[in-house]
C-alpha cells in the first residue's frame, strides 16, 4: 500500500457539520467548508448573465456550495448537480433543505468521455481534490511547492503538516456516465452555465458532449490542470465550437502551478 493510502478501517466516511452563512451544512471535513466556499464565490467574478429558468450544470459538485451560491446570487435557476463520490453525494442530498430543492436534480455519478466505473482517490481531509486521476508524486511535489511559495512564511510552517494530510487518500469506486447521456435522458435543451471542477478529468468531461449537445451550452467556467497542452486543447476545442470569447486567470494562491480557472462564452 502506498504510504499516503489509507485503510478501509480509517476515518473519512462520517459526516460532521459545519456552520456557514448562518446555517448548518453537512460535510466529511468542517475546515474544507470555508476554504471550497471562498473558492466558489470567485466563479462570480464573472458576469454569468443567469436569470430565473436558467439551466445550471454544477459537474463536481461536492457538498453542494456551488449549488448554494447560484441559488442565492441567481435566485430561480434550474440546477442538475453531479457528484460521483458516494458520501459526497449523501452531504450534497441532506444539504437540499439549504437550497431551493424544487429547482436542483442531483446525480450520483461524474462525467466523462464514457460511461465507466472509475477507481476514485478519495481525499478524505481534502475532499476537493478527490480525483479519478490519483496524484504522482511529482504532482504532489509541484503542488506543495507552489502552495508553500505564496504562503507567508509565518503560515507555512504550521501549514505543512495539514498539506501533508491534503494527499491521504482511499480508493473506491464511482460511476461514469457522459454528459450527452443525460441530455438525452433528461431532454434537455439548453445549458446556459457549465460549470466543471474535476480534478483532471475536465477534458473528459467535454469529450462526454456529441458536437450537438455542446452546441447547447452558452457559457462555461471551468477548472483546468494544464497537463500535456490541456488548457490550449481545451481552448481550440471552444474555439471549433463557437465560443467567440475566452478568458483565462490564475487564483492568487497557485500562481505558477498548471491550474487555471477559463471562462468561455458564445
Amino acid at each position: 500500500m502506498p504510504s499516503d493510502q489509507l485503510s478501509e478501517s480509517s476515518p473519512g466516511f462520517t459526516l460532521q457539520t459545519a456552520e456557514l452563512d448562518n446555517k448548518t451544512f453537512y460535510c466529511v471535513n468542517p475546515e474544507e467548508v470555508p476554504i471550497v466556499y471562498s473558492q466558489v464565490q470567485q466563479y462570480f467574478s464573472y458576469n454569468l448573465a443567469l436569470e430565473p429558468g436558467s439551466v445550471v450544470w454544477d459537474v463536481g459538485a461536492n457538498v453542494g456550495l456551488f449549488a448554494f451560491w447560484v441559488q442565492q446570487t441567481y435566485p430561480g435557476v434550474q440546477i442538475y448537480s453531479f457528484e460521483p463520490v458516494p458520501i459526497l453525494f449523501q452531504a450534497l442530498q441532506q444539504n437540499l433543505p439549504n437550497i431551493d430543492s424544487t429547482n436542483i436534480q442531483c446525480f450520483p455519478f461524474g462525467l466523462g468521455r464514457e460511461a465507466k466505473i472509475v477507481s476514485f482517490a478519495y481525499h478524505p481531509h481534502a475532499t476537493a481534490m478527490s480525483t479519478g486521476y490519483p496524484y504522482t508524486p511529482e504532482e504532489r511535489l509541484e503542488l506543495q511547492t507552489t502552495i508553500g511559495q505564496n504562503l507567508p512564511p509565518d503560515q507555512l510552517e504550521a501549514f505543512k503538516p495539514v498539506l501533508d494530510r491534503f494527499f491521504e487518500y482511499q480508493l473506491i469506486e464511482c460511476q461514469i456516465k457522459t454528459a450527452s447521456e443525460i441530455i438525452e435522458s433528461e431532454q434537455i435543451p439548453k445549458i446556459d452555465l457549465l460549470k466543471i471542477d474535476v480534478e483532471k478529468a475536465e477534458l473528459d468531461v467535454l469529450l462526454g458532449f456529441t458536437p450537438e449537445d455542446l452546441a447547447k451550452v452558452q457559457r462555461l467556467v471551468i477548472e483546468v490542470h494544464d497537463i500535456d497542452h490541456r488548457l490550449q486543447t481545451i481552448q481550440e476545442l471552444l474555439t471549433q465550437n463557437q465560443f467567440q470569447n475566452i478568458e483565462i486567470e490564475q487564483e492568487p494562491g497557485l500562481a505558477g502551478s498548471n491550474i487555471y480557472n477559463l471562462h468561455a462564452w458564445r
